[in-house]
C-alpha cells in the first residue's frame, strides 16, 4: 500500500513540476495536466490515509498532516484558477515544499 502511495505521489509530483514550470514561464498549462496532478495526489492521499488508519504510526501521521495541508493549498489555488485569478507565488512554493516534506517522511518510513 505504501509503495502505491509513493508511486502515485511521484506521478503527482511530476505533473506538479510541469505545472510550476509553466507557471514560472507564463506558459499555458492544459487542464488535463492540472486534473491529473490533483487526481493522482488525491488517490495517493486516500491510500495513505487508509494505511494510517489501519496502522497508526506517528511518522506517517506527520506525513499525512503535511499532505493534507498541501492539499488544502492546492484546492485553494485550483479554485482561484477556475475563477481566472492567479494565486500568490509563495503559496505555490509552500504547497510544493509541504508535499515534498510529506513525501520525504513517507519514503524515510518505508526505508
Amino acid at each position: 500500500m505504501l509503495y502505491s502511495a509513493i508511486a502515485l505521489f511521484g506521478l503527482a509530483a511530476i505533473f506538479g513540476i510541469v505545472i510550476f514550470k509553466n507557471w514560472l514561464t507564463s506558459a499555458k498549462t492544459s487542464k488535463g495536466v492540472i486534473y491529473a496532478h490533483g487526481i493522482f495526489a488525491a488517490i495517493a492521499l486516500v491510500v495513505l490515509l487508509v494505511f494510517v488508519l489501519r496502522n497508526p504510526v506517528n511518522s506517517l501521521q506527520y506525513s499525512v498532516g503535511l499532505f493534507i495541508v498541501a492539499a488544502l493549498g492546492g484546492f485553494y489555488m485550483f479554485f482561484r484558477d477556475l475563477r481566472g485569478k492567479f494565486s500568490p507565488m509563495w503559496l505555490a512554493v509552500v504547497h510544493a515544499l509541504l508535499a515534498v516534506a510529506g513525501l520525504g517522511l513517507l519514503i524515510f518510513y518505508v526505508i
